[in-house]
């Protein structure tokens, strides 16, 4: 298993109201909440894909399939989330984290939302997931390209000038040869 990135960081808050008090509220962060659960997130957090408060009520349900947490696991109070490549190395992952001796919380699943994931928790209570979600594996723009400012956006239109410029210099070379010579490039 060789993780690609990390996914998603994010606290495992007591209750929903509690999390939005602290992370939406007091913070300021702009988190939104997922549809059809108590999930609040955001990927628009620097530093990770999305950044998340997960109800415990909530991750109980999806680990569990119960709003309660078992009694014989620690509470845990964070959860990380390890990108993988695809949904089939997700369910090689989950072999070999059983074969190390780690015990899963779930098997791989393909939840509604698109996410194929399987998760662990360690001795302190910390929930991990390896998965796989589709829309973290897409071309996402990079520090300087035209959506992150002004100043950047001037190197963006130079950039997009060189390119036509060497476009009608290829598109130039081609019509010479379709011609049977060569032109002369300007």
């Amino acid at each position: 298993m060789r993780p690609r990135f990390l996914g998603a960081v994010g606290v495992i808050s007591k209750t929903l109201e509690g999390g939005r008090a602290l992370f939406v509220e007091a913070l300021g962060l702009g988190l939104k909440q997922s549809a059809g659960t108590n999930f609040l997130a955001s990927d628009r957090l620097d530093g990770s894909r999305y950044f998340g408060v997960w109800p415990l009520s909530e991750a109980a349900r999806v680990c569990f399939g119960r709003t309660r947490w078992p009694a014989n696991r620690p509470v845990p109070q964070a959860f990380l989330e390890f990108e993988v490549g695809s949904p089939a190395r997700v369910r090689d992952a989950a072999l070999e984290l059983e074969a190390r001796g780690l015990r899963l919380l779930h098997p791989p699943r393909t939840d509604p939302w698109g996410q194929t994931v399987t998760r662990f928790q360690t001795t302190d209570g910390l929930v991990i997931g390896i998965s796989f979600v589709p829309w973290m594996h897409e071309t996402r723009p990079k520090r300087g390209s035209a959506k992150f400012g002004r100043r950047t956006r001037s190197l963006t239109v130079k950039s997009a000038r060189r390119s036509r410029t060497a476009g009608r210099r290829r598109s130039a070379l081609r019509r010479g040869r379709r011609r049977g010579g060569t032109r002369p490039l300007r």
